[in-house]
């Protein structure tokens, strides 16, 4: 097995496009979705790049004065020129080029002043007759001033200037829709953007779940049971942010930044470079932040993963702590833990907290550095105001899609450390229980033919063992601590290979049979019985289709008869490891499930070594009768519980040194009648100092 569990908290690369390429497979079913969310997110982008040129539009040509002069030597080709005379022209300056603008700006002919034209065949042409202080007569009409219309009482200026009132109001309800397009294509884009995340992480925790449920038992010897949840939850949520939050973002950050880059050059090119020059401190501020931000946030991540691996460790092992007085350690050690998550909390935090003061300091000074030179042009009359007051809004704009993608690298470099983590696990090789045998009939026949197995290199727990099972037998296996009885049940199972000799079931080998049906054959009962949260019928049953009636009549078989003294009988809550019930009630349910399954060989590891003598009296009395007609393999360190087994296995240093019956055995004198002899000594011991107590 791999030891990827031993370094969670290393980040690998920012990005990593063959990680990227299997985290598209996921997305791959919902493809069509993800571009509606795309071309919705761009769509979006396109509106909030529309939204300040509608001011600017409202500001040029419905609030300031559409005409200026310029004095040229000749007259201008742009802008539909009136002659004035010595060599002025009143042009219509919306109707001029960029290019036109900044010859006149640097010939300094263009003026400062606006103003209204008003033609003799206009229906305002009546003002000047009215005003006649206000307006300058000029060939095919009259011209005023901001200075002289504003000397104009509201009522006459409103109803002058009612075109532009009317082309005000025209752009509002443009607005007014765009903002309801906007509000529309919003909704519609974060409801698809978010199914979409969740129908990923839903396949992504199906596929890892349904993974592990096929790993081999050996690779849950050594992984971390709160690593592998993290899997499922914190690692899956962090792509599906990566997926929702940052994936999606980039095609409408980049689209805008393009967008806005395109506008304002066509605005003021000058303008525009002067704030792409100041663009290198933007980048470099940026790059310092990310290669800060990957530090802060790797030291992060260690000190969470020490922080939940002490506290499962220390609410596991509470009744230890408690029992014997450690609560002001065990606080201690919590507190110093803490402390550093403390600090890699804040480090990050200030990171953060310098970043997007300065992040808005320097939209700040570029935004007044559009003031200044782009205020300077408008005095000038090289730049609208309009212009001015869209490029102010398009350069704050510019400053949101680069701060989202100097944080969006944090979401991709965690989304990169957890795919590679939940990819790793998903390349843990697989067993493959469907390739083998079914025979019609088992008939439980066990046989191991010099059997030598390590679970690491040539450290052999295992040294060529030999032993047969006949159907129907009841085997039982004794040794001292570390002798191998327990690996006997490891590779009985398949949890393991055997690196030499051969397994027979049958005189089938063992790894030709199909594991589901292999197992299917067998039940196994363990000393420490694991119980599942829900009922005493799903514990029994372990949600399977077996009867209720079945499951029943197997507790009262193996003589489990506390259950229907219960309340709600089988139906009574579990809590957490069936910590409401008792060891011997825990130990008769595992019985009882066995039953339940009907096995052909029973496997029994240490099943009374934790029970006490009157709950051992009524297991005894149920493997009796459990025991009948299957092959029974038993491992005991109490050997009075194993006398009438068929075949008592005597094990040493992972060498079968005896076997045979219990009396065969005492008579042969050897390490089994040894073990004998010192249990009865201590169990005689035992009960003179009770008796003694008792007088």
């Amino acid at each position: 097995m791999s030891d990827h569990f031993q370094g969670d908290e290393i980040l690998g690369k920012a990005f990593d496009a063959q990680l990227m390429r299997r985290l598209l497979r996921f997305l791959k079913p919902y493809h069509v979705l993800f571009v509606v969310c795309v071309l919705l997110t761009i769509g979006l982008a396109g509106i909030q790049l529309v939204i300040p040129y509608f001011t600017k539009t409202a500001i040029d040509s419905f609030m300031t004065l559409p005409h200026s002069i310029v004095q040229l030597a000749e007259a201008p080709t742009e802008g539909f020129p009136i002659d004035l005379g010595n060599g002025k022209y009143l042009v219509e300056t919306l109707n001029v080029s960029a290019e036109a603008r900044r010859e006149w700006e640097d010939a300094n002919a263009l003026s400062v002043e606006r103003y209204l034209f008003i033609s003799k065949t206009s229906r305002n042409a009546d003002y000047p007759e009215r005003f006649p202080d206000l307006f300058t007569p000029v060939p095919s009409g009259w011209i005023a001033s901001d200075a002289d219309l504003g000397k104009l009482p509201i009522d006459e200026l409103e109803a002058l200037r009612g075109t532009s009132i009317a082309g005000i109001i025209r752009l509002a309800l443009m607005f007014l829709l765009a903002l309801l397009a906007q509000f529309v294509f919003g909704v519609f884009q974060v409801y698809l953007l978010q199914y979409t995340g969740q129908r990923v992480m839903y396949d992504m925790r199906q596929e890892i779940f349904a993974h592990v449920l096929r790993l081999p038992l050996k690779f849950f010897d050594h992984a971390p049971v709160g690593r592998l949840v993290t899997r499922v939850t914190s690692d899956v949520q962090a792509i599906n942010e990566m997926f929702t939050s940052m994936l999606v973002n980039l095609f409408r950050d980049a689209f805008l930044i393009f967008g806005i880059m395109v506008v304002i050059f066509r605005l003021d090119w000058r303008l525009a470079l002067a704030i792409f020059a100041f663009f290198p401190v933007i980048v470099f501020a940026a790059w310092q932040f990310r290669n800060r931000v990957r530090t802060a946030y790797r030291e992060v991540r260690k000190q969470i993963a020490r922080l939940n691996a002490y506290l499962q460790e220390s609410i596991s092992g509470m009744r230890i702590i408690q029992v014997f007085v450690q609560e002001h350690k065990a606080n201690e050690r919590f507190d110093e833990i803490n402390q550093s998550k403390y600090v890699a909390d804040m480090r990050q935090l200030i990171t953060f907290a310098v970043f997007r003061p300065l992040m808005s300091f320097l939209s700040s000074f570029a935004i007044a550095l559009v003031i200044w030179y782009g205020g300077f042009n408008v005095l000038r009359g090289s730049l609208s105001l309009g212009a001015l007051t869209a490029f102010i809004q398009y350069v704050r704009m510019l400053f949101e899609p680069v701060l989202r993608l100097s944080e969006g690298y944090n979401v991709l470099q965690g989304a990169m450390a957890s795919s590679e983590r939940i990819f790793r696990l998903l390349d843990e090789p697989q067993e493959d229980p469907g390739r083998g045998i079914t025979p019609e009939s088992f008939r439980a026949r066990i046989e191991f033919k010099d059997v030598w197995f390590a679970y690491d290199n040539e450290d052999w727990i295992l040294k060529g063992v030999s032993f047969i099972a006949e159907p129907g037998q009841h085997v039982a296996i004794v040794g001292p601590t570390g002798s191998g009885k327990t690996t006997i049940i490891r590779i009985l199972l398949r949890m393991y290979p055997i690196q030499k000799g051969q397994i027979l079931i049958d005189g089938v080998p063992l790894e030709e049979f199909d594991l589901s049906y292999l197992r299917a054959q067998m039940a196994v009962v363990l000393q420490d019985v694991f119980m599942f949260s829900g009922d005493i019928m799903d514990n029994i049953k372990l949600r399977s289709a077996i009867p209720e009636e079945t499951a029943m009549e197997a507790a009262r078989f193996v003589n489990a008869d506390f259950v229907e003294a219960l309340p709600d009988g089988y139906h009574t809550e579990v809590k957490e490891r069936g910590v409401t019930l008792s060891v011997g009630e825990r130990q008769l349910l595992s019985f009882a499930r066995a039953v339940a399954f009907n096995p052909k060989i029973l496997v029994l590891d240490e099943a009374t070594a934790s029970i006490d003598s009157h709950t051992e009296s009524l297991i005894q009395n149920s493997l009796r009768k459990i025991m009948q007609g299957r092959t029974s393999i038993v491992i005991a360190h109490r050997l009075s519980t194993i006398r009438e087994a068929d075949n008592i296995i005597v094990l040493h240093l992972g060498k079968l040194l005896e076997q045979g019956t219990h009396d065969e055995l005492l008579d042969l004198g050897g390490l089994y009648a040894a073990l004998h002899n010192l249990q009865f000594s201590e169990s005689s011991t035992a009960g003179f100092d009770e008796m003694s107590i008792e007088t």
